[in-house]
């Protein structure tokens, strides 16, 4: 795509607030919202990022309070709540006073849909979760008829069906070309298999990802299992994970997503193991783009991101079906794995689709402006 100063926007990319969006990234929304700020001011746009305090400050921040993390107890999810209150009416009032031509909301708090009307620009909310009441509410208050609704897959625009209708979907992405690298190895990890039989799992270490699941499958199928990401939640951590820790079990801490990606890529099979509908799932993509196979749970978006060629799915919550899944899943063609990663998963075959919205959204609203004013 070819710049010039009509297609150049100032764009706003309103993040949630729990936590930084700085590697090494928490969850896939931070990186997601990271990659999208990054990838947009590289095609020459003006973009500002409303985040966090710890936010990378090579985004052009505008920050709001240290991050707000996820409350332990009911006095501090009150204290949390008024200060995201807070932080997110002055962070509005800011994006209104901007002047910007598009409003691009990752946030997970209802206050950008229900003040969204202070906002003159085109504004369009993305549905990285299923429904919950507080986003719910603010998707039912929200009073810009024109707000526009994407969804990061089917799987989500289905959840979302029963609140509002969901005008677009648009897979999120990945960086081909980091979870291509592999240390010692060719470029392309499809062309050298994973070294060693043992299985890979990532992502925040909380009940609702199943890391539990992932430890009793892999010691069921009889493969050791490396597994990386934060400790979210320190009750779960010594509770459900630590009792389980062996020489199978080797836990490799938080890692950025250069390391990240070396370490999936040496892996047999990648374990996924949500114990919920899954939105999108980024580690099925980083996975595969490493031309690393899955095992995983059927639910949520996994079908729509693997196939019987590049992964194996069980019954949700399933492990001893998980366990058998495994030596299936990691016999499968790493070249398919990376092949479907490239077709499904690049990252800016996803900013294409949100840049041709955003000029969508702008036109529309400029016809709308010109039809009122005759």
């Amino acid at each position: 795509m070819t710049l010039t100063a009509a297609t150049s926007l100032r764009i706003a990319v309103v993040s949630h607030l729990k936590y930084p969006i700085a590697e090494p990234f928490p969850g896939g929304l931070e990186m997601y919202t990271h990659m999208l700020a990054r990838l947009l001011k590289a095609r020459g746009h003006d973009v500002t990022l409303f985040a966090s305090e710890r936010s990378d400050a090579a985004l052009n921040l505008r920050t709001y309070g240290p991050p707000t993390g996820t409350p332990t107890d009911d006095r501090e999810a009150e204290a949390t709540e008024f200060a995201e209150h807070r932080a997110y009416d002055a962070m509005m009032d800011d994006v209104a006073a901007g002047g910007f031509d598009i409003v691009h909301n990752n946030a997970l708090h209802y206050l950008p849909l229900t003040a969204a009307r202070r906002v003159k620009a085109p504004m369009l909310t993305v549905f990285h979760t299923p429904p919950f009441m507080e986003l719910e509410n603010g998707v039912l208050e929200c009073t810009r008829p024109d707000m526009r609704f994407v969804a990061v897959s089917q799987a989500v625009k289905a959840m979302w069906k029963d609140v509002v209708t969901v005008d677009e979907v648009i897979c999120n992405g990945i960086d081909l070309d980091l979870f291509a690298a592999r240390t010692g190895a060719p470029a392309h990890p499809a062309a050298h298999p994973g070294t060693g039989p043992h299985a890979i799992w990532s992502g925040r270490i909380v009940p609702e990802k199943g890391t539990d699941l992932a430890i009793r499958a892999a010691r069921r199928a009889g493969i050791p299992l490396r597994f990386a990401g934060p400790i979210s939640n320190l009750a779960f951590w010594h509770e459900k994970i630590v009792p389980l820790l062996g020489e199978d079990v080797t836990y490799l801490g938080h890692l950025n997503h250069r390391e990240l990606a070396v370490e999936v890529a040496r892996a047999s099979v990648a374990l996924i193991t949500p114990r919920f509908d899954e939105p999108y799932g980024l580690v099925v993509a980083e996975a595969l783009a490493c031309g690393t196979p899955i095992a995983g749970f059927a639910r949520g978006a996994l079908p729509e991101l693997t196939n019987e060629k590049t992964g194996c799915l069980a019954p949700p919550d399933d492990v001893d079906a998980l366990a058998d899944c495994i030596p299936r899943a990691a016999a499968l063609s790493r070249a398919a794995c990376r092949a479907r990663a490239a077709a499904n998963c690049d990252m800016h075959r996803m900013v294409d689709h949100y840049e041709a919205l955003y000029h969508r959204e702008i036109a529309r609203a400029a016809a709308a402006g010109a039809m009122a004013a005759r």
